[in-house]
């Protein structure tokens, strides 16, 4: 099969958004935003809370949890506050799920028109497959933060971000493979 410009795209596209999740995951690491998203909804927190009640919930529940019991609730911490670190947390997801749009239409789009050959397929598979391991280590690293102590684990933190690299390294090496066969 001859090289598809556009299925190259697509994968390097792949990689620039994982770059950009690990920026914007480090960024909520270091201003503390991971744990202000208590509860996790594909559907209904693709958006942030857009009026003050909803707000207003969404910080009462947080007020529920270790991180606000034990550090915040001493900071003085409002709404405002909560707002900018729920923003960070809120962002970060909502790259996942561009990512995951970008890949999976894409996907179905070139599987429909025959345009990836079997071994990249399979790949493709693989690829699928770290997206959603990526989502679940994401996961289970908040949960860590959300039982006694107000912090992720840092070996969760550790698998997340390491399988994050090695995402991007495959989905590369994917493309490469495609550009220089």
């Amino acid at each position: 099969m001859k090289k598809d410009k556009s299925v190259i795209i697509w994968l390097l596209s792949g990689c620039v958004l994982v770059f950009i999740m690990v920026v914007v995951g480090g960024i909520t690491r270091l201003t503390n935003s991971g744990l202000s998203m208590t509860d996790w909804h594909l559907v209904t927190d693709t958006l942030p809370p857009l009026t003050e009640a909803k707000w207003t919930a969404a910080f009462e529940e947080y007020k529920k949890f270790p991180e606000y019991q034990k550090i915040n609730i001493h900071n003085d911490f409002t709404i405002s506050d909560y707002k900018f670190i729920y923003f960070w947390e809120w962002f970060h997801r909502f790259i996942g799920r561009i990512i995951g749009l970008v890949f999976i239409i894409p996907f179905v789009y070139f599987l429909i028109k025959k345009r990836i050959d079997n071994e990249t397929l399979k790949k493709c598979f693989v690829l699928l497959g770290m997206g959603a391991l990526q989502g679940f280590f994401g996961w289970f690293m908040v949960k860590s933060g959300l039982v006694d102590n107000p912090d992720v684990s840092h070996f969760r933190l550790s698998l997340h971000l390491t399988f994050a690299f090695i995402t991007f390294a495959y989905t590369l090496w994917v493309a490469l493979d495609l550009i220089y066969p």
